[in-house]
């Protein structure tokens, strides 16, 4: 049996080598580009979200954006949407900019989209800052659904294949490796499971939730603070979270392993910059990010988000990064989603 591990807390045996920060486009021309010259005090940053309206990147850079200027951490943080493709559209953008007071939002879901878009710009072109938060996903369903129990679910696609169909984040995102993953368990092979599953992405978590309580899909899968709400509404019958333990915001929830299939998968967020930076405008924004780390207002919104605290910074975030690209590259071959 296969326990997938990605994202979580626990500490990742990786290779000596970490990230570097080479350029995947032209270097920043701003103070803090190139050299390693000590860049001026960070007062204002831009937060770029990869990915439409109403999803947990969205969530995160808001609420980055919030935190960052009521607690005078810095005088400005504008947040801008640029969806599409699993945040690798996002990703290209980024190469290109010219500022390098720049915070990008990602995680598991790009590290997987850039091994399904066959992405030309990488994460590894870029300037890793920190690991922010860790979340569980939930498989819901809607209300009236046929579906009680994860087994209902699985056993449905097993046996019917493309009628059943999942929504979720982007094509090889954390909830479509969730999704291959709950099939791998349920004995498919990665050919039965690229076959059978009938996954729809979205580039938002907002949209997700339309489709499924108009009855449009079968099921979805997301973070829990994206459908926790409509759970508690009764809008949406909630059938498994993804993590160890069951969570604080749906206590009632079995987790997947507890249903029968031996899997956790937790989805991890944080923040990038532009590749080629300084050692000092990187130091300088992750002063910035580490101050709001350590702020209540921080700790506050982790508690209504329902997110767990996952910070890492330095060589700590760069050994992880690698170690989780090399984990979900390997694991996204193991159920068919790349080659």
């Amino acid at each position: 049996m296969k326990h997938a591990r990605i994202g979580v807390l626990a500490a990742i045996a990786v290779a000596a080598l970490t990230l570097t920060s080479c350029a995947g486009g032209s270097a920043p021309t701003d103070d803090g580009g190139g050299g390693d010259a000590e860049a001026a005090a960070v007062t204002d940053v831009s937060i770029v979200v990869p990915a439409d309206p109403g999803g947990g990147w969205d969530q995160t850079g808001r609420a980055l954006s919030q935190v960052l200027t009521e607690d005078d951490i810095v005088s400005s943080a504008p947040v801008t949407n640029v969806g599409g493709a699993g945040g690798t559209v996002g990703l290209a953008q980024l190469a290109n900019e010219k500022n390098p007071k720049t915070l990008m939002v990602m995680g598991l879901v790009m590290v997987g989209a850039v091994e399904t878009n066959a992405s030309a710009v990488r994460i590894e072109d870029t300037t890793p800052i920190a690991r922010l938060t860790d979340e569980p996903l939930v498989v819901v369903v809607p209300a009236d659904s046929k579906y009680d129990t994860l087994e209902d679910l699985v056993e449905d696609i097993v046996d019917n294949g493309q009628s059943v169909t999942i929504t979720g984040g982007s094509a090889g995102g954390a909830d479509h490796i969730l999704a291959g993953l709950m099939l791998e368990e349920a004995g498919l092979d990665e050919a039965a499971i690229a076959e059978k599953l009938n996954y729809t992405p979205n580039s938002g978590g907002g949209e997700a939730v339309p489709l499924l309580i108009g009855g449009k899909v079968s099921a979805g899968i997301s973070g829990v603070g994206e459908f926790a709400q409509h759970v508690e509404s009764g809008a949406l019958k909630a059938l498994a979270v993804s993590s160890e333990e069951p969570v604080e915001q749906l206590p009632d929830v079995p987790t997947i392993t507890e249903e029968g299939y031996d899997v956790v998968l937790t989805n991890w967020r944080g923040v990038i910059a532009p590749g080629g930076i300084s050692d000092g405008a990187k130091d300088e924004l992750v002063r910035v990010i580490t101050e709001l780390h350590e702020s209540a207002a921080w700790t506050e919104q982790l508690e209504t988000k329902g997110w767990t605290d996952a910070f890492l910074v330095g060589d700590e975030f760069d050994e992880f990064l690698t170690g989780n690209i090399e984990e979900v590259t390997a694991t996204l071959k193991n159920i068919g989603l790349v080659q």
